[in-house]
């Protein structure tokens, strides 16, 4: 048997097992080796019947004394039997399972765990779990710390154990080890082996610890290096400028603020970078209305008055339209040229920035992925800025790079992502947190309301409007059926139009309208032509309307965190106090949790922890999105200190052997060929 063998192959698995298996997504014998438990229950201390107590969980040797009788008490069917061990008797009951009659044979020894429970005087074991002991039989299910597994009706515990237990000991010498020895020895990790054997059934606490440090980290490594293999080159390069002018002065005389002490941390960290020679590769993560954007702007001066041009990628035209004129207000006056680059402008007009970009004679220019195009050329390129990283491909980032020698890159996010999370997906970034808001900027006070307070929400959308005010309404995707998602957000716009909200301006956004008519409704949204925006999830992160002050979100339990966190953003921009109104009539554990948290909070690092504890790394901020794999047993919540190790072991190997093509990195470079190229799992970033 291989571990590349189908499930089918190994003994006791049939059609009806392999389909229970398949929902698990375990489809071959290597996919049920590593089916980590998802806890453990420690049952290493195996009681006599004397000393059961009622109310206790418990692990006892017992023989069975008696025949398993089966009787029916109106709806029920009893399996009963008498379990002894000479020192009591304890009676094990089972409930509407009549096969236990087969299952138990009188005179052997058996190891039983379960609920104690007392009756007429009389001790119980409630549908116990058990197996037979045998003289040179290692027990399973009792006698040690047992794994307990995320499973599926008609597929128990015991059986799962039963199956993983069986093909490990045929499968343990395939295990290969594919973490380079150096690696091994210099993090203090056993062998994969020893790992994955005590991950399922551990000799001892210490056993565990030791295979769980081990795959974590094996995890993370192999996810690690092969991010560093498709972001390219990180060894450092000679940046095309090493900064000689640092003063920033004229640049604050423009902005109509006073810089926060986490902005003026940021741009010293950006200028640090531009001294020492080296490009620089840092992101900038920080809440909605932190000032990253002033940031950027800092940089992109510092970066033309050291001789070099600027160009910063935004996601969308209304994005890079909206940044075109905060730029060209501040840098025009100052005598320093912007000008704007999109797949929307004529071809004349394209040309025209073309050969200003090729001469010199344009120093900043804001655009889309038209930046990207063959024709543009710059004629000193030093500063890269990518808006809303996530939305863009690390290759588009390195397209625009290229089109200089030595090129500083800055990228931005109004994202909070945990740094757990972060150092994974911008592994090859230095991260700058800006995490304080800008004095003044009031928080958005946020409520969670049911259906039934709709006469009220309307009411309230309409004095908001009344006072000259503008309103966001979003409905969430139907990701099943388009058609319908598209039906619903029609009809509940037009319902508005003609009910509820009858007189005001209501318009509708969705995804299926083009770019222009997209933009088209976000600019007569911006000029105050439109009093609710009635939009599925496509309003865009980052659009800056500061006299929209009422966000309503539509079954807001179809939502992640990070989601409502990114749409709450949208108002609280200027200076009228904001709301955000969550509606929902879910009653589920986690939606509640959520709505809970949103109600409690405006911080995005607070939201976005909570988020990846509720949701995990695969679902938060989108992940799946990128091919980033399920963890099977890491956690990026608890597990920062392995992280830490293997990012300083990943780079140190790609440093060393980038495409690791050396004999003792063959094998490594096979598993990470096996997981991320020839299967489902395809990163892009």
């Amino acid at each position: 048997m291989q571990l590349t063998s189908l499930v089918t192959e190994i003994k006791n698995i049939g059609g009806e097992r392999a389909k229970l298996l398949a929902s698990l997504n375990i489809h071959t014998v290597g996919d049920l080796v590593e089916y980590f438990p998802r806890d453990y229950d420690d049952r290493t201390d195996v009681l006599t019947v004397a000393e059961l107590k009622a109310g206790d969980s418990a692990t006892f040797r017992a023989k069975v004394a008696a025949n398993t009788e089966v009787m029916r008490a109106k709806r029920l069917v009893i399996a009963k039997t008498l379990l002894s061990d000479g020192t009591g008797n304890i009676e094990a009951v089972w409930y509407n399972q009549p096969y236990m009659k087969n299952n138990l044979k009188q005179g052997q020894l058996y190891l039983f765990t379960g609920k104690i429970t007392e009756k007429f005087n009389r001790l119980q074991v409630e549908s116990p779990e058990f197996e037979p002991l045998k003289p040179n039989g290692e027990p399973i299910s009792g006698g040690r710390i047992v794994p307990i597994y995320t499973t599926t009706k008609k597929l128990s515990q015991k059986i799962l154990r039963q199956l993983i237990k069986s093909v490990l000991e045929d499968v343990t010498p395939q295990l290969a080890e594919f973490i380079p020895e150096k690696i091994r020895r210099q993090y203090r990790l056993c062998e994969r082996s020893f790992a994955i054997n005590n991950i399922h059934f551990p000799q001892n606490d210490e056993s565990f610890f030791m295979a769980r440090r081990r795959l974590v980290f094996e995890e993370l490594f192999l996810l690690q290096t092969k991010l560093l293999q498709l972001k390219g080159n990180i060894r450092e390069k000679t940046a095309c400028f090493k900064m000689k002018d640092a003063d920033y002065s004229p640049m604050l005389n423009r902005l109509s603020f006073d810089l926060t002490g986490a902005q003026r941390r940021t741009i010293e960290e950006i200028i640090k970078d531009f001294k020492s020679g080296l490009c620089m590769n840092r992101l900038i993560q920080g809440d909605v209305g932190c000032g990253k954007t002033a940031v950027a702007m800092i940089a992109a001066y510092l970066t033309v008055k050291n001789g070099a041009q600027t160009a910063l990628m935004a996601p969308t035209d209304v994005l890079a339209l909206q940044h075109y004129k905060g730029f060209s207000e501040i840098f025009e006056p100052m005598g320093i040229k912007c000008a704007l680059l999109t797949s929307s402008l004529k071809k004349k007009e394209k040309q025209a920035v073309y050969l200003a970009l090729e001469n010199g004679d344009i120093d900043i220019v804001i655009g889309t992925h038209a930046l990207i195009q063959d024709a543009v050329s710059f004629k000193r390129l030093g500063l890269v800025i990518t808006d809303e990283q996530h939305r863009f491909g690390v290759r588009q980032r390195e397209i625009l790079t290229e089109k200089g020698e030595g090129v500083h890159t800055l990228v931005m996010t109004a994202t909070p992502i945990p740094r757990t999370l972060a150092l994974i997906l911008y592994g090859d970034l230095d991260i700058s947190v800006i995490d304080e808001l800008p004095p003044g900027r009031q928080e958005i006070t946020t409520y969670a309301m049911h259906t039934a307070y709709y006469p009220r929400i309307y009411g309230f959308i309409r004095h908001e409007a009344e006072a000259g005010r503008q309103i966001y309404i979003i409905c969430p995707m139907i990701e099943e059926n388009e058609k319908m998602q598209l039906k619903a957000v029609t009809e509940y716009a037009a319902q508005l139009r003609e009910g509820a909200l009858f007189g005001l301006r209501v318009e509708l956004l969705h995804g299926k309208m083009s770019n222009d008519e997209k933009q088209t409704i976000m600019e007569e949204f911006a000029k105050g032509n439109i009093d609710v925006l009635v939009s599925t999830t496509v309003i865009e992160v980052g659009i800056n309307v500061p006299n929209a002050t009422v966000m309503v979100i539509e079954n807001a339990d179809r939502f992640g965190l990070s989601a409502l966190h990114q749409l709450r953003g949208r108002v609280g921009r200027g200076s009228e106090k904001s709301y955000c109104i969550l509606v929902s009539d879910s009653k589920g554990k986690t939606a509640l949790e959520r709505l809970k948290t949103m109600c409690s909070t405006n911080d995005g690092f607070v939201i976005s922890e909570k988020d990846l504890k509720l949701r995990g790394p695969g679902d938060f901020f989108g992940t799946r999105q990128h091919g980033l794999p399920e963890m099977k047993i890491a956690n990026l919540y608890k597990d920062i200190d392995i992280l830490k190790e293997v990012q300083q072991a990943s780079v140190e190997l790609y440093r060393g052997d980038p495409e690791l093509d050396m004999e003792e990195n063959e094998n490594l470079r096979r598993k990470i060929t096996e997981i991320f190229e020839s299967g489902s799992e395809k990163i892009c970033l």
